[in-house]
């Protein structure tokens, strides 16, 4: 799957100043073959933008300058006197002006057309790559460990720890030895007041 389109990538074009070279060149090879080779400049252009209008010019061009050759070659001496002849020759005169002009025209607003499309494709792929992060290569993942995000939110405070009270210490339950001694001190008290009893009634008779 593929993340952002940009559709065809644009190829960077090529610089100005060989454009110019190049448009200087093709336009001496029409003007120095007095129009016969005028039919170049268009083949050049319909390579470089792969347009059927100019597909079409060019053999529009080529049969022009093919018919005004016919024409004039019917011509019995050097110089032009019938109506073929002076029709051939217009017509020669008229295709070169005009595939000059057409080829000057649109090469340099293909050449301009193409610039921006390759400044708008820059501008966008910069945009994205500030705004989305660069993909991690699989590798990385796997050997750098990931933290679990961190949760924001109300946090509950530590427990406070109560003061402990000490209890009273619990008396141990009486054993059987101590209630059998406090029941003997009980009958020895008890004998003792009896036997006190007694001695008083003893000494009143």
């Amino acid at each position: 799957m593929q993340g952002l389109g940009y559709g065809q990538p644009v190829k960077q074009p090529p610089h100005t100043a060989w454009l110019v070279l190049l448009r200087v060149l093709f336009v001496a090879i029409g003007i120095f073959s007095i129009g016969l080779l005028v039919w170049v400049l268009l083949l050049r252009l319909a390579i470089v933008t792969r347009r059927s209008v100019d597909w079409g010019l060019f053999f529009a061009a080529l049969a022009a300058d093919i018919l005004s050759l016919v024409l004039m070659g019917t011509e019995s001496g050097d110089e032009v006197h019938t109506p073929a002849g002076y029709f051939g020759l217009f017509l020669l005169l008229f295709t070169f002006v005009a595939t000059i002009a057409y080829y000057l025209t649109a090469d340099i607003r293909h050449a301009a057309h193409q610039r921006q499309a390759y400044e708008a494709q820059r501008t966008a792929q910069a945009q994205a790559g500030y705004a989305y992060p660069a993909p991690m290569s699989p590798y990385a993942a796997a050997t750098v460990p990931t933290t679990p995000p961190m949760q924001v939110g109300p946090r509950t405070p530590p427990p406070v720890p109560r003061p402990v009270v000490p209890q009273p210490p619990q008396r141990p339950a009486p054993t059987h030895i101590e209630q059998v001694r406090a029941e003997l001190d009980e009958l020895s008290d008890y004998l003792r007041k009896h036997d006190g009893r007694h001695d008083s009634h003893e000494g009143g008779r």
